[in-house]
């Protein structure tokens, strides 16, 4: 059969419905898709409903497709069902190889032979995941960002089996969906933005574990500092601009050396009970009585703003 091209795609499923999944439902349902959700947990529908109901709100703030509602979402206990009828497949399953390895492999089993299937992994490469499959050629990543409704980016790239057709096809879906994307020339394992959130994030979680930060602290440091750049212009322009009229090229002439200071400690650190314990207190203290509700409805505000105000919304 003839796949169906990306502006004609009106029924997607969505597989596994946790925060990715829940998230990535609500914000195909805001841009006019029909949303077939599977997840085989007994809460399953009443989280996925609530997830969306949280991100109704902002969604309708940034403006709804035509034809979007919430009536436009079914949610199946069996998954052959769930797939029934979808032009496009999202996996959102949790990060654990063998699992994601034995869904996309039934999910290919079950869908029709011209339908691609797509993986919010955030690490694993397609290579690793698309081994049982009986058709990888049409299996690739598309990995978001949290929250998937409302952040922008989408990494897109293949495996080893894909097909060249498959990564384009995805690339350019994800784009008529109103994503931004980024297909990557090659696998990494991580792809591209998680690896430089992990190195901030160990570096994080050193400073706590030395006592030399607090949570509040590092959480300050960014949003009242870099973060607020960084919308703008990403770490590579920013450092450009760092270095004056002379650019990047007089930037690393002048603070190339610094790169071999004692400044960051990439390796990961042991996630001791106290190192666990301590980054847990400080998120509860820093969220001064504010529910996870409470803060995603806030962060989701702050978001919004922030696109509109650069006017990519």
């Amino acid at each position: 059969m003839t796949r169906t091209t990306p502006d004609e795609v009106g029924v997607i499923a969505c597989v596994g419905a946790g925060v990715i999944g829940g998230g990535w439902a609500a914000y195909f349902l805001a841009h006019g898709y029909r949303v077939r959700a599977w997840d085989p947990a007994p809460d399953a529908e009443q989280r996925l409903r609530h997830l969306v109901d949280a991100a109704w709100p902002a969604l309708t703030e940034l403006g709804l497709a035509e034809g979007a509602d919430l009536a436009n979402l079914s949610v199946h206990r069996d998954l052959a069902e769930a797939l029934r009828g979808a032009q496009f497949v999202q996996e959102s399953a949790p990060e654990d190889l063998e699992l994601k390895r034995r869904l996309l492999a039934g999910i290919d089993d079950l869908c029709a032979p011209e339908v691609v299937i797509s993986s919010s992994t955030s690490g694993y490469p397609m290579t690793d995941l698309q081994t049982l499959c009986p058709h990888p050629e049409r299996t690739v990543v598309g990995h978001p960002f949290n929250p998937p409704y409302l952040i922008p980016l989408v990494e897109v790239v293949g495996g080893k089996q894909t097909s060249a057709d498959t990564v384009a096809w995805a690339a350019a879906f994800f784009t008529v969906a109103g994503k931004s994307v980024i297909t990557l020339d090659a696998e990494v394992p991580g792809f591209i933005a998680n690896r430089l959130q992990e190195a901030l994030w160990r570096e994080a979680l050193h400073m706590i574990e030395a006592g030399e930060a607090t949570v509040e602290q590092i959480d300050r440091s960014i949003t009242d500092g870099p973060g607020l750049r960084w919308p703008v212009q990403g770490p590579m322009l920013t450092f450009h601009l760092a270095g004056g009229h002379g650019g990047m090229a007089h930037m690393l002439d002048h603070f190339g050396p610094s790169l071999l200071s004692p400044w960051t400690r990439l390796a990961a650190p042991e996630l001791t009970p106290e190192l666990r314990d301590a980054v847990v207190a400080g998120c509860v203290a820093e969220a001064g009585g504010r529910s996870i509700d409470d803060l995603v409805a806030e962060r989701d505000r702050g978001v919004i703003a922030l696109l509109r105000a650069l006017g990519r919304a």
